[in-house]
C-alpha cells in the first residue's frame, strides 16, 4: 500500500513540476508572422514579453526556429515594408544574432543588399547595428 501511494505522488509530482512544453510556445507564437506582416509593433512587443516572462526566452533565443512563408521574422518585415517591428526586432537582437548565416547561408545584410532591402529603413537599422 505505501509503494502505490509513494508511486502515485512521484508520478503526480512528475507532472506537475516537469518543463514546458515545445507545444506551448509553439502556442504561443503562432501568429507571430501575421503580427509582423500587418506591423504591428505593439503586439510583437507584447508576444515577445509573453514568451521572456513563460519562458525566459529573448527574441535571438528562438527567432531561427521560426519561418513565415520560407523567411526569417526580419526578412519577412523587409519583404512587407514593415518597418516598425523590422526595426523593433533589430533593436532587440544582439550584433551577434544579426550577423550570423541563415538556414540559406547568406546573413541578412547580404541578403537585404542581393534583394534590394537593404536602403529601406530596416535595411539602414541593420546597417547602423552592426556597425
Amino acid at each position: 500500500m505505501k509503494k502505490s501511494t509513494f508511486a502515485l505522488l512521484a508520478s503526480i509530482s512528475a507532472i506537475a513540476f516537469s518543463p514546458v512544453s515545445q507545444a506551448d510556445i509553439n502556442e504561443d507564437l503562432q501568429n507571430i508572422c501575421t503580427i509582423v506582416k500587418n506591423d504591428d509593433k505593439s503586439e510583437l512587443r507584447k508576444k515577445i514579453k509573453k514568451v521572456q516572462d513563460d519562458y525566459n526566452l529573448r527574441l535571438g533565443d528562438y527567432y531561427t526556429g521560426i519561418s513565415c512563408g520560407g523567411s526569417s521574422l526580419i526578412r519577412y518585415a523587409m519583404e512587407n515594408g514593415a518597418t516598425e517591428v523590422g526595426t523593433f526586432m533589430i533593436k532587440k537582437m544582439s550584433k551577434g544574432d544579426l550577423t550570423q548565416a541563415e538556414s540559406d547561408g547568406q546573413m541578412l545584410q547580404q541578403w537585404a543588399e542581393a534583394n534590394g532591402h537593404i536602403a529601406s529603413p530596416i535595411g539602414q537599422e541593420l546597417l547602423a547595428r552592426i556597425n
